[in-house]
């Protein structure tokens, strides 16, 4: 039991566990590779790859609130690598962006899809994701020190542009509610909460915090 426990908190099991899903994105590349239609496998498999680095982040924001909801060892068990979440989420964002560009036929394309929304949104999303994987460790906490936490509630603003680049590749808000519906009926609820547990002790939401 204790080996069994040792393997599970390692790091190897918890990116092992977060690298399954590039195995379909990397055998498809293969085939795609060998049947001589790169491209257009690329073009086909992007959308999964930043389908997971969007899954991945709203896993990642899910942990805290559902933590003050139900305090399961499952939860504390990732919430303890949440960084790890973050770190795989833009991981996958960066295959998304590399895929992109591979279909591409010229650098001039690549500069005249700026101009769809979609597109400058998922670009913006992505340069939102760089800061927050760049100072995703402990070094970067310590030499940032209060600002860190800002640097990271990044990842909030993130989340919003990411919802709004997925429903506009979509052509339609089904898809992506459906991943980040419950992130913000949680957080709504937390802020609820808050301000709740605020007025029955007679201090505005917040107070003292920091």
């Amino acid at each position: 039991m204790v080996r069994i426990r040792k393997v599970l908190d390692s790091r190897c099991f918890i990116w092992a566990l977060l690298s399954i899903p590039s195995i379909p994105l990397l055998v498809g590349l293969l085939a795609g590779y060998a049947n001589g239609e790169l491209v257009e496998t690329a073009e086909e498999i992007r959308g999964f790859a930043g389908q997971m680095a969007a899954i991945l982040m709203v896993v990642a924001l899910l942990l805290s609130p559902l933590l003050q909801l139900r305090r399961l060892s499952f939860l504390r068990w990732l919430m303890q690598r949440r960084r790890y979440l973050g770190v795989a989420a833009f991981s996958y964002a960066a295959v998304h962006v590399a895929l992109y560009l591979l279909a591409l036929e010229s650098l001039g394309e690549g500069i005249a899809d700026l101009g769809a929304p979609e597109i400058a949104l998922g670009w913006l999303a992505f340069f939102i994701f760089v800061p927050l994987a760049v100072t995703s460790n402990q070094v970067s906490a310590r030499l940032l020190g209060r600002w860190w936490k800002q640097v990271q509630r990044l990842t909030y603003l993130a989340a919003v542009v990411v919802l709004a680049h997925w429903i506009l590749v979509e052509h339609g808000p089904a898809p992506a509610v459906i991943f980040f519906g419950p992130l913000a009926v949680l957080e709504l609820l937390r802020v609820w909460r808050a301000r709740k547990g605020g007025r029955q002790t007679g201090q505005p939401a917040g107070a003292g915090a920091g």
